[in-house]
C-alpha cells in the first residue's frame, strides 16, 4: 500500500469518527442555552430526510455496515436536535409526536421490507440537493436573523472538515465525478454557515 493509499485510509477513519460527534456539539449548546434562536427547523427537518434516506437505501441494499455507519449515528442526534429545538420554540406537542410516530411507521416499513425498495432507488438521488439545501436554509436563517448565538460552530466546522475529508478519499478512490461535486459543494456550503456563525455569534444589541 503506498503512502497516498494510506493517507486515504487514515483520514476516512477519521472521518467516521468524527461523525460519531458530528451534532453533540450543538446539542449541547442548545441545553445550555435553552434556546433555538438562528436555527432553522426546516434544514434540520430536510437533513433528517436526507439521512433516513440513505440509511434505508443502503439498509435494504445489503450494503456492509461500516461503508454506511454514519448516517444511523448521525440520524440519532438529529433527532435529538429537532426534539430540543421543537422544545425551546414552544412546537412540542401532539401534532409533532404524531408526525414522529408517522415518521418511525414509513422507516419501519422501508426497513422490513413492505414499502418497494425500488421507491429508495427514485429518492437516493435526491439526497444531494435536499442535502445542500439544508445548508442554505440554514445559512439564510443566520443571516436573516443575524444572531447565531445557538448555532455550534464546531458542529459546522466537523461538518466542512469531513467533507473535505470525503473529497480526497473519494478521489484517490474513485475519483467519482458526482460525488466529489457533492462533497465539494457541501465543503462550500458548510463553510459559509460556519464562517456566518462566527460573524453572527454574539449579535449586535440595537
Amino acid at each position: 500500500m503506498g503512502v497516498i493509499e494510506l493517507i486515504a485510509d487514515v483520514l476516512s477513519i477519521i472521518t467516521i469518527s468524527l461523525c460519531l460527534i458530528l451534532k453533540i456539539p450543538q446539542i449541547i449548546n442548545l441545553i445550555k442555552l435553552k434556546s433555538a434562536v438562528g436555527i432553522n427547523l426546516y434544514s434540520l427537518l430536510l437533513e433528517l430526510t436526507s439521512y433516513s434516506i440513505m440509511t434505508c437505501y443502503n439498509y435494504c441494499n445489503s450494503y456492509a455496515l461500516l461503508s454506511y455507519m454514519e448516517y444511523p449515528i448521525i440520524l440519532v442526534q438529529e433527532i435529538v436536535l429537532i426534539f430540543l429545538v421543537l422544545k425551546y420554540m414552544g412546537f412540542l406537542g401532539t401534532n409533532s409526536f404524531a408526525c414522529f410516530g408517522l415518521y418511525i411507521a414509513i422507516t419501519g416499513a422501508f426497513l422490513c421490507g413492505l414499502l418497494p425498495k425500488t421507491i429508495l432507488a427514485v429518492l437516493a438521488p435526491m439526497c444531494t440537493p435536499v442535502s445542500a439545501s439544508s445548508k442554505v436554509v440554514q445559512l439564510i436563517e443566520i443571516l436573516r436573523t443575524k444572531n447565531a448565538e445557538s448555532v455550534s460552530i464546531l458542529t459546522w466546522f466537523l461538518s466542512a472538515f469531513t467533507n473535505f475529508t470525503r473529497v480526497f478519499t473519494i478521489y484517490m478512490d474513485s475519483a467519482d465525478v458526482t460525488l466529489l461535486v457533492n462533497f465539494s459543494v457541501s465543503v462550500f456550503l458548510s463553510s459559509s454557515v460556519m464562517l456566518s456563525a462566527i460573524y453572527y455569534k454574539h449579535p449586535k444589541m440595537s
